[in-house]
């Protein structure tokens, strides 16, 4: 039996068909561009920057480009965007509808593009109606990114600080109150340097001092010194271990205080957002292309059923 879809027999079938055919073709290159215009599908324009991140340390195992990722992609950077431009009103999703949270958001993933490119870097791409709008809602997310990053800093930096702020009250409350008791027994026993006052002393009891003659106040200083003198040593040597663990201390306070306070930015700009000037989507000869494509396909199998079934009843004993 000749094969029914040999190069011949669909030449002729195109042929008689061709009038159909061509209407098929027509109405799809119609329908495609009505239903791929501005007023079914909506274009949308792109703008987007590439950033690194800067100053900041990875937690847990990510690096600092994906964990800038995940910080891009928190539910309150993209609620702080969405409040700020009104996304509800501006993309027109009814603040009544049941699931009006849920559609916001899915609008918002669809038009928010947060990825990694090839070189560790990071891409902030945005779709919107508006060419403006898009560009602005990428420099906001990065605003909304440092803002972000500088809390965490600064709430992690906030606990370093008050640590070392109780640390250092406490070491100085102890300097004061060593301190104190030195000028206690300095105003009422005269012990001031307790090992220079000693040899003094002695060479006053051994007649060899300057003023051999104050033996008697020599004595009494010899009598402080054997009651108070090993209480003044102890707290001189106390007070000179406080104040160096005091100024260690301090110093890693005043570095702390120094994180907390500044006011860093926390990436670096490769590619600053931009107005566009042509639209991203829909890429309207593609739909078109792709529409017409896909109806000739169709119309050939359904002009090969028909043929097909056409021929059997022609011509049954071939058939068999």
């Amino acid at each position: 039996m000749e094969p029914f879809f040999n190069s011949k027999n669909i030449v002729d079938i195109l042929i008689r068909w061709k009038i159909h055919l061509a209407v098929i073709l027509v109405l799809a290159l119609v329908l495609s561009i009505i239903f791929s215009g501005p007023m079914v599908i909506t274009p949308l324009y792109k703008s987007y920057a590439v950033v690194y991140p800067s100053n900041v340390a990875p937690y847990s195992d990510e690096n600092e480009t994906e964990q800038m990722i995940e910080i891009l992609n928190s539910g309150d950077i993209r609620d702080s965007v969405i409040g700020k431009y009104n996304l509800a009103a501006h993309w027109k999703v009814d603040s009544n509808y049941q699931h009006f949270l849920s559609t916001l958001y899915w609008i918002y993933n669809q038009r928010v593009k947060i990825s990694k490119t090839p070189y560790e870097a990071v891409n902030v791409e945005v779709l919107d109606p508006d060419p403006r709008m898009a560009c602005d809602m990428v420099n906001s997310i990065l605003d909304f990114y440092n803002m972000k990053v500088r809390k965490m800093h600064r709430d992690k930096f906030y606990e370093v600080v008050i640590n070392y702020e109780t640390i250092v009250n406490e070491k100085k409350m102890k300097i004061d109150s060593l301190r104190q008791r030195a000028e206690e027994l300095g105003t009422k026993y005269g012990l001031m340097e307790y090992q220079a006052q000693t040899r003094e002393v002695m060479r006053a009891l051994l007649g060899t001092g300057s003023q051999p003659g104050r033996y008697s106040d020599a004595l009494k200083y010899k009598k402080n010194i054997e009651e108070k003198g090993a209480e003044m040593l102890l707290i001189q040597e106390m007070m000179a271990a406080e104040t160096e663990e005091f100024a260690v201390f301090k110093l890693d306070y005043d570095r702390a205080l120094l994180d907390y306070n500044r006011e860093y930015t926390h990436m670096n700009v490769l590619t600053k957002p931009f107005v566009s000037d042509k639209k991203a989507s829909p890429i309207r000869w593609l739909i078109v292309v792709g529409s017409v494509l896909a109806m000739f396909s169709l119309a050939l199998i359904v002009i090969g059923l028909i043929e097909r079934t056409r021929f059997t009843k022609q011509f049954p004993s071939k058939n068999a």
